[in-house]
């Protein structure tokens, strides 16, 4: 009696990798501009101008930032590691992209029109690849990997 061996990420798994690749470049170099923020003198100058709650609010996106970032590079290796947990860790983490998104609509001294763009991504990668995730026979055939 043999066992099939799981199938390598390929086909339409590549696209949610790619997404996933790409989230964690974009969330590094967000993280290194507020480290290199944190280092500079002249940050710390002027967030000592503005209020508490501005104060509260520039930490707390340093702190989402470093913890997006770390629980993105943890699913990137996973999906490497072709785990089996990475379906639905991939739906959890779609899923806060979504969120950070709608914080970013909500409480970002931005444009409308800009939030919106930051939106529109997420939502749909959220809308097409949650199915997928949840359906799709490649899935359940290449994520196999107990530890």
């Amino acid at each position: 009696m043999t066992a099939t061996p799981a199938m390598r990420i390929g086909g339409w798994l590549l696209a949610p990798l790619a997404w996933l690749l790409m989230t964690l470049l974009s969330t590094t170099l967000a993280v290194a501009f507020y480290l290199l923020a944190v280092a500079s003198p002249q940050t710390h100058q002027a967030l000592s101008a503005q209020s508490a709650s501005t104060v509260a609010l520039w930490y707390a996106s340093l702190v989402f930032a470093l913890a997006m970032w770390g629980y993105t590079l943890w699913l990137a290796v996973m999906f490497f590691k072709r785990r089996v947990g990475v379906p639905k860790h991939y739906i959890i983490w779609l899923l806060l992209t979504v969120l950070l998104a709608i914080k970013t609509f909500a409480f970002a001294p931005v444009s409308d029109e800009l939030a919106l763009r930051q939106l529109l991504l997420p939502l749909l990668a959220a809308a097409l690849l949650v199915p997928y995730f949840k359906r799709s026979k490649r899935v359940k055939q290449t994520f196999v990997n107990a530890k």
